[in-house]
């Protein structure tokens, strides 16, 4: 999705929010907020959509309950997943909550996994 489409606008954090703070990160898609919200040093989502991650943080999701409009959002500068994926706000957002998040063990990644994904990044 890009920041032309309307729709919900979603946050996770493991932070207690009524407003987002200009600088945060907001996404179009539910589940990647929910991962976000366990405050993960690393994300893979496989070809087919699976979002694995490494944060083992409990959180809360949130939606944006205001309009977001093209200039209230711009591309993350420094994402490690798909582009148009995960956006940084540019001013003040309202919020709701949504829900409380834990991370489920089939999301985790594994020692193995993340050490392969580690050096992966140094690489690139």
């Amino acid at each position: 999705m890009n920041a032309e489409c309307p729709g919900p606008w979603y946050h996770g954090s493991p932070l207690e929010l009524e407003v987002l703070r200009a600088g945060s990160t907001v996404t179009q898609e539910c589940a990647l907020a929910r991962i976000f919200s366990h405050k993960p040093s690393l994300v893979s989502i496989s070809d087919d959509g699976e979002i694995r991650h490494d944060g083992k943080q409990p959180g809360y999701l949130y939606e944006v309950v205001e309009e977001v409009r093209i200039d209230d959002v711009t591309p993350h500068p420094h994402t490690s997943i798909e582009p148009g994926k995960e956006w940084l706000t540019t001013r003040e957002l309202r919020v709701s909550l949504l829900g409380t998040t834990s991370p489920a063990p089939e999301e985790l990644l594994g020692e193995a996994e993340i050490k392969v994904l580690r050096m992966r990044l140094a690489n690139s």
